[in-house]
C-alpha cells in the first residue's frame, strides 16, 4: 500500500466515529417503535413527554435545549402532543414572547403506561451495566464538547 492508499484511509467507513453512532441511534429508535406504538407516540414525542413528566411545566426554549431540538422540529411535536391532550401551550404572563408548555392530567396519566418502555428496551440493548454507564458518560461528554465548540448561543434580547 502506497502513500495514496493511506491518504484516503480517513474516508473509509470503518474510520468514522459518526457511522456507528448513526447506525446505533437508528437501530435503537427502530427498537423503540413497537413499544411507543402502544402509547401512540413517536420517539421525539416520547422524549418530550419524558421531560414534561419530570418538570411538569417549562418554556419551549428550555425544552428545546434539553432535547437538543430546534424550534422548527419541536413546534410540530408540541402541536401534535397538544392535539392528543397531553400538554397545553400558552404565553407567559411575565413575558408574552415566551411560550410555556404544561403537562395535562391526561399527559401525566400516560407516564404510568410508559413505565414498561425502559424495561422492554433494556431487554433489547445487550450491554453490561458498567458498559452502558460508560457509554452514557462518553456520549454526554461528546455533546458537551459540541456545545463548548459552538460557544455562547445568541439570545433574542
Amino acid at each position: 500500500m502506497g502513500e495514496q492508499d493511506t491518504r484516503y484511509a480517513c474516508l473509509r467507513l470503518d474510520s468514522q466515529l459518526c457511522f456507528p453512532l448513526y447506525a446505533a441511534s437508528k437501530e435503537i429508535i427502530r427498537r423503540y417503535k413497537p413499544f411507543l406504538d402502544r402509547l401512540n407516540l413517536t420517539y421525539t414525542q416520547y422524549i418530550t413527554m419524558m421531560v414534561l413528566w419530570e418538570h411538569q411545566k417549562m418554556n419551549v426554549k428550555e425544552l428545546g435545549e434539553k432535547l437538543y431540538l430546534d424550534s422548527g422540529t419541536l413546534t410540530p411535536v408540541l402541536k401534535k402532543l397538544e392535539s392528543k391532550g397531553y400538554l397545553t401551550r400558552s404565553r407567559s404572563e411575565e413575558d408574552e414572547r415566551n411560550l410555556i408548555v404544561t403537562i395535562t392530567d391526561t399527559g401525566r396519566a400516560l407516564e404510568e403506561d410508559a413505565l414498561m418502555v425502559p424495561r422492554e428496551m433494556g431487554a433489547c440493548v445487550h450491554l453490561e451495566k458498567a458498559d452502558a454507564e460508560e457509554l452514557y458518560q462518553l456520549l454526554y461528554k461528546l455533546l458537551a464538547g459540541f456545545q463548548e465548540a459552538d460557544g455562547p448561543q445568541k439570545t433574542d434580547a
